[in-house]
């Protein structure tokens, strides 16, 4: 994975077992307390980078995408799917600040749905379709990105 400027890393994922890979390696970078929005169009792999992310960190059961839940919880780990969500306040609704704890890791598809509600992201994670495969571009949305960046582009 290749840093560019601006604090940003690319690589090319050319399938599946890629970005389960990728997601492996996030899980290892991501601490405590960190934000990261996942963007990409359906279908993009999101859920295949959680999957794998949730995996490196040890949980072994069933993990479903939230897309018509708009939450799933784990150990140390919320995923939003923000799909469906009508209006951020919504989320108000869901007891969305009880797992805004500052300890939980926050990983949230479709975040501009939660505008004013979610916090801002620490790393925004872009899956893009290219080819067979696709692209994955991090960018580090604040200081708390900026080591989750070095991080990645050492391993």
């Amino acid at each position: 994975m290749a840093a560019s400027p601006g604090q940003r890393l690319s690589a090319f994922l050319p399938d599946p077992q890629a970005t389960a890979r990728f997601g492996e390696r996030l899980a290892r970078c991501l601490e405590a307390g960190a934000v990261a929005y996942l963007e990409g169009p359906l279908g993009a792999g999101k859920t295949t980078l959680v999957r794998a992310l949730l995996s490196a960190r040890g949980y072994r059961g069933r993990v479903k995408s939230p897309t018509y839940t708009l939450v799933e919880t784990y150990p140390g780990v919320v995923h939003f799917d923000l799909y469906r969500l009508a209006d951020p306040e919504e989320l108000e609704w869901l007891g969305v600040r009880d797992y805004l704890d500052g300890e939980t890791i926050v990983l949230a598809e479709w975040a501009e749905k939660g505008r004013g509600v979610l916090p801002p992201p620490d790393l925004v994670v872009r899956l893009t379709p290219e080819g067979e495969g696709r692209r994955v571009t991090v960018t580090a949305a604040g200081p708390r990105g900026e080591p989750i960046l070095r991080c990645l582009a050492q391993i």
